[in-house]
């Protein structure tokens, strides 16, 4: 099927009614990465907001920014997976977890506040690869997501 702007380009459908697998990328001039998304609604307001393009903020090992979507807390958590990918509604943001932050109480990732989980990264997270791009990656750089 191809897709556009989180739609199926031939029946005009948001992806979320026309069975595409919902997988994004996300991408800087540093890295790209996939990410799987869940079954929330918030991870569905994400796919109808598509294509994005924002500005990179860093929290420690977290990468966040603003996007499109107004979500309250699904089924919040704030400590997370490294390779967690999730929405933070008080500030309307995409938030990529690859490591410890300054609210780190052990070596998971814990955001600044609950947080909704919307998906993970694919791949080997864990893979210094990966973590190294993603550390790369510097506030006020620009980011896009896209889906894939």
């Amino acid at each position: 099927m191809l897709r556009k702007q989180g739609k199926d380009i031939k029946s005009g459908k948001p992806a979320k009614e026309s069975g595409i697998e919902k997988t994004i990328n996300i991408s800087t001039e540093k890295f790209s990465i996939r990410v799987k998304l869940n079954e929330t609604k918030t991870a569905k307001k994400l796919i109808e907001a598509l294509p994005v393009s924002s500005t990179v903020n860093r929290w420690g090992d977290e990468i966040y920014f603003t996007i499109p979507v107004q979500a309250t807390v699904e089924n919040g958590v704030e400590e997370v997976d490294v390779g967690t990918v999730a929405f933070w509604p008080p500030g309307s943001a995409l938030c990529i977890f690859f490591g410890k932050t300054p609210a780190s109480r052990s070596e998971k990732p814990r955001a600044a506040s609950p947080v909704t989980v919307i998906g993970s990264i694919v791949g080997n997270i864990e893979s210094e690869s990966i973590i190294g791009k993603l550390r790369e990656a510097k506030s006020g750089e620009d980011i896009k997501v896209l889906c894939f």
